[in-house]
């Protein structure tokens, strides 16, 4: 199982982060050792003194594909759920200054934390889903899919013309703006239209 985050999927996270809007869906790997689940506790990383949040829609994979058409992408997923990319800013930042690879900072052991909880997509309206990530109760992320650049079918399509999709496969779809710090003791919690998918706190 691999995990593939889709990076500058919303045009306001792009302009905080001073990048420029992709013209193609940009996308990176994390490992199957990322996933961290709310009944485990997450410990702030030794390694970093910056860790970041970002809260991100999460599609599973049903289906084996390859070259998939858009028209035909909807049927590879079938229930979505939230997620978080942790980063370790202060490694990733020294990666791009040096121009290396930085999976250092993204790829660590339960750094993309998962909702327990999916929804089936004929439950929803996934044009005008809405979610949101509060910090100790105060708001900090806010989006709507109809603000992503790119369609969760045409980062499916994009992403099979290089790599194989298999069942299993999670895709975490892209931040909106308002990243920012955790502390330890810092509650996250994600919720989809108004309904809490997780709870996780920083130990």
């Amino acid at each position: 199982m691999k995990i593939i985050c889709i990076g500058r999927n919303y045009l306001d996270h792009a302009k905080e982060m001073n990048a420029p809007v992709p013209k193609k869906p940009m996308y990176f790997l994390k490992s199957d050792i990322c996933i961290h689940r709310e009944s485990q506790k997450f410990y702030y990383p030794e390694f970093t003194k910056n860790l970041h949040y970002e809260c991100e829609l999460v599609v599973k994979i049903i289906r084996l594909g390859k070259y998939i058409d858009k028209k035909f992408a909807h049927k590879y997923y079938s229930h979505i759920s939230l997620g978080l990319d942790l980063t370790a800013r202060d490694i990733q930042k020294v990666c791009k200054e040096n121009g290396h690879p930085w999976e250092i900072a993204k790829s660590f052991d339960k750094s993309a934390p998962i909702s327990d909880t999916w929804i089936s997509l004929d439950k929803i309206d996934l044009k005008n889903l809405s979610f949101e990530l509060f910090q100790n109760d105060t708001l900090k992320q806010s989006a709507k899919t109809k603000e992503m650049i790119f369609s969760i079918d045409e980062i499916i399509s994009y992403v099979s013309q290089f790599m194989t999709l298999k069942i299993g496969d999670l895709i975490f779809t892209g931040t909106p703006s308002g990243v920012g710090p955790v502390e330890i003791g810092d509650v996250l919690v994600g919720k989809i239209n108004g309904s809490k998918m997780f709870e996780f706190k920083i130990h």
